[in-house]
C-alpha cells in the first residue's frame, strides 16, 4: 500500500479518492506530537495496515528528531508491543 505523507498526517486513498487508512499526529509543542488517531477501513482490517501506518509514523518522527505522546488506543498498544521503537516516546501522557 502506498501512503501519502503530509505534515502531521499519513494516509492512503482508494481508487475513488476516499481515505481508507490514516494516522494523525498533531504537534503538541515544538518537537513533540500527539498520536491521536488511527483509522483503517473495514475493507482492510486484519491485513496489517494499521501497523504499517504506525511504522511509517515512527520512521517519520525518528527521521525528523521528534518525540511522540500516543493517546490513540491503537498507538499505545503498538508501542507496548514494539519496545524497540520507544526511543521516540516523550515519556508523558
Amino acid at each position: 500500500m502506498e501512503f501519502i505523507e503530509e505534515p502531521n498526517r499519513i494516509y492512503a486513498k482508494d481508487a475513488g479518492g476516499a481515505v481508507i487508512a490514516e494516522i494523525t499526529f498533531p504537534e503538541r509543542r515544538t518537537g513533540v506530537v500527539e498520536i491521536d488517531h488511527t483509522f483503517v477501513s473495514d475493507t482492510l482490517r486484519g491485513q496489517g495496515v494499521a501497523g504499517e501506518l504506525m511504522q511509517a509514523c515512527y520512521d517519520r518522527l525518528r527521521a525528523d528528531g521528534k518525540k511522540a505522546v500516543p493517546t490513540c488506543s491503537y498507538a499505545v498498544r503498538w508501542f507496548e508491543s514494539h519496545p524497540q521503537e520507544a526511543d521516540v516516546l516523550a515519556g508523558e501522557k
